[in-house]
């Protein structure tokens, strides 16, 4: 056993199925009788209004536009509502970007914050933020905007569009592959990164024959929260920071991006890391980890290429050259002409291929 930290996130978690319900008493316990802003997007606009009368008033100001990549502009507004409502408690229900605007608003006014996540991005379960401005994605890190509460409920997701499926299944893969081989790596993590790769897997394909199967859902809602929890806990490598510059560059759908690019950053890193590929394609239940999240992207129908995504081709050698640009841990060296190289495949949309040299 080789020496590791491990820092072990606080937060309370409710999981199940209709246990939307008990979201009125859990914001009791985090703010007795606190005002309530209320942040949802349009998918989940009928179980925020659930929320606002089983609170009998307590909801005093609701956010119902989100905007992917959370931008500046939405974030000052929401801080704006927060002083002029004397806010005492964030309640967000909906995907990452919708949690992400309720760690922008908690990164500034520290207050009790419930989250309850309708799709599989895991954000809830990270000290992580992204604020998109002037066209470029920052992100950070810092414990008090992850969630005091996080409440799962699986019948939130199961009319979840398979669209929208895809591309959050394929998210929540990435940050438990990334956490296999991060540099702040431990065999803690690993443990709950692998039973996220399992049971994603095991998911997906139960959700791909039936997208209303309770049990696939359970286990896909299930393995977001160990995933979330695993990236959570370390840090990202390259694959995250191209998908930030995807998305917060060029538009890019988050869980678009990392459904195009899963496959291809896994057989980028695959000659660096031969012990974790070895133990990934066993929770796949693959032989070739890297193809094996290619396949499954394909069986979810998930967007295959960039240039399907709407991405120019003229446009890699920036996107190469920006996520080079934000340095950052990678098990495999980032350098210019690989990252390019990388991105082409990706462009293209092929099977990805391990390459040795």
């Amino acid at each position: 056993m080789r020496p590791f930290l491990y820092d072990q996130l606080g937060g309370r978690v409710v999981f199940g199925v209709g246990t939307i319900e008990q979201v009125p008493a859990e914001t009791e316990r985090l703010a007795a009788g606190g005002n309530i802003l209320l942040v949802a997007d349009d998918m989940a606009k009928g179980e925020a209004d659930w929320i606002e009368a089983a609170c009998q008033g307590r909801v005093v100001a609701r956010i119902g536009e989100i905007r992917p990549h959370v931008p500046m502009d939405d974030v000052d507004r929401a801080r704006r509502i927060v002083n002029e409502n004397a806010i005492d408690v964030v309640v967000t229900v909906g995907g990452g970007s919708t949690t992400g605007l309720g760690k922008a608003i908690v990164l500034e006014h520290e207050m009790p914050f419930l989250a309850v996540p309708t799709t599989y991005a895991g954000s809830e379960m990270t000290p992580i933020y992204g604020i998109t401005g002037e066209e470029v994605k920052r992100t950070g890190r810092d414990p008090k905007v992850k969630p005091d509460t996080v409440v799962y409920d699986v019948e939130l997701t199961l009319a979840l569009p398979m669209s929208v499926t895809a591309g959050s299944v394929m998210n929540a893969l990435a940050h438990c592959v990334e956490a296999l081989y991060a540099e702040e790596r431990n065999p803690i993590v690993d443990v709950l990164a692998l039973e996220g790769v399992a049971a994603l897997a095991r998911g997906s394909r139960l959700v791909a024959g039936d997208p209303e199967a309770v049990d696939g859902r359970s286990d896909l809602l299930y393995g977001a929260y160990l995933a979330g929890s695993s990236l959570g806990s370390v840090g990202m490598a390259v694959h995250h920071r191209v998908c930030h510059v995807l998305g917060g560059t060029y538009g890019l759908a988050h869980g678009d991006a990392n459904a195009v690019m899963l496959p291809h950053v896994v057989a980028y890193n695959a000659v660096a890391e031969p012990d974790v590929m070895d133990r990934l394609a066993s929770a796949l239940g693959a032989g070739d980890p890297a193809a094996a999240l290619y396949d499954l992207a394909r069986e979810l129908g998930a967007p295959a290429s960039l240039s399907g995504l709407g991405v120019a081709e003229s446009d890699l050698d920036a996107a190469a050259a920006m996520t080079v640009e934000r340095g950052g841990y990678n098990p495999r060296p980032v350098e210019l002409g690989w990252i390019r190289n990388l991105l082409g495949d990706a462009y293209t949309g092929g099977s990805p291929v391990v390459k040795r040299e």
